[in-house]
Parts: C-alpha cells; structure tokens; sequence
C-alpha cells in the first residue's frame, strides 16, 4: 500500500485539524479546499468517527494497514484502548526523532529513519514504525551528526515533551518515561476511532 506524499496543508484543512501541530495550514484559510470548500455538510455519525481516524492517521502519515495494527496491538495491552493505542503511535520511532527536534516534520523524521542516520541505543536502525521503549536512547549516526537539516531542526527547537530528554552535545535523547495521553493531541477524541473499529 502506498504512502500518502499530497498536501499536508490540503488534508488539514479538510479536516479542519492541524496534522502538523503547528497551525499554520488553518491561518489563512480556515475551510476545505476546492471551489465549495465553505460549505460544509453535517456529518453523520460514521463521518465524524471516519474524520477523528485520518486525523490521527495523517498526523502520524501511517497507512491504513499499519493503522489497524497498531490498534489490533493497543487492544491486547491493558488499560484503555484508545489510550494504549495513541500511547502506541507516539512511541514510534518516527514520532520520537520529531519529538527530539531531531526534524522539523514527522516526514522529514521519517526520511531520516529510513535513509540510515539514527541510531537506537547505538545500533543503526530504519525501521520508522518500530516502539521504542523506556529507557532507548535514541541518538545521530557519528557520520551524520554534521547533516544541515539535523543542525537546523535542532536550532529551532522551542521545547520538548516531558516524556523526553535530550543531550545537545551527544545528540541523542532518552524516553525517560511513557507518555500520558493528556500529553499529546488534546484535541483527538480517541474514544471516536475505538467506535469506529468496533462498528
């Protein structure tokens, strides 16, 4: 299954969500794109549970079979399941480099993965879905510490989750602990996905 690569500022301003976290795609123009994007339907109940989905699904920018295994996976843990499951995604390795201000983006913390430059507990690894538990260090391949991208995220770094720490000088930084689902993306409504799994 293909990767989603469209707009990002596209989709959130379909769905009427930030993906980036940042909230510069809803600035300027706070509607769905296209020619009737200011008018906007009532959604049924199915719509809104689809929609809060692919909130989260494009947020993270996993496909749909890696979404429904994630969730599969949430659902064996205990405590709640929508909480297992955000707690899931926000523990991907992908999530945690961008977390780190390793990136500027998910898909740029993505690519790094993928393309050899990051490291878990010293080992080279380009697994972006992999879970990093408590107590990983994840860290920047000795021959990629010098990379722009890498040096330019980090300098724009404003703060980081509590559920992380990082060391400028190594550059490399620790899941000190799980994250709490108050923690990240106040605004999902989690109990909504589980709904529309469980339809």
């Amino acid at each position: 299954m293909s990767r989603f690569t469209g707009s990002d500022y596209k989709v959130s301003r379909r769905l009427g969500y930030s993906i980036t976290e940042t909230g510069k795609e809803l600035k300027k123009r706070n509607f769905a794109p296209g020619q009737h994007g200011k008018r906007r339907g009532k959604l049924s109940e199915y719509g809104v549970q689809l929609q809060e989905k692919q909130k989260v699904r494009f947020t993270y920018g996993v496909n749909e079979k890696q979404f429904k295994r994630f969730f599969a996976m949430a659902e064996k843990m205990p405590g709640k399941h929508g909480d297992n499951f955000l707690v899931l995604l926000e523990c991907r390795l992908d999530n945690l480099v961008y977390r780190l201000g390793l990136a500027t983006t998910r898909k740029q913390a993505r690519q790094l993965v993928n393309h050899g430059h990051i490291t878990v507990d010293g080992n080279k690894l380009d697994i972006p879905s992999y879970i990093v538990k408590v107590g990983q260090t994840i860290g920047v391949k000795e021959a990629s510490k010098n990379l722009v991208i890498i040096k330019e995220a980090l300098e724009a770094v404003v703060s980081r989750k509590e559920y992380v720490s990082f060391d400028e000088n190594k550059m490399e930084g620790t899941l000190v602990r799980k994250p709490e689902r108050e923690e990240f993306l106040p605004e999902i409504q989690e109990n909504l996905i589980v709904e529309f799994y469980n339809r």
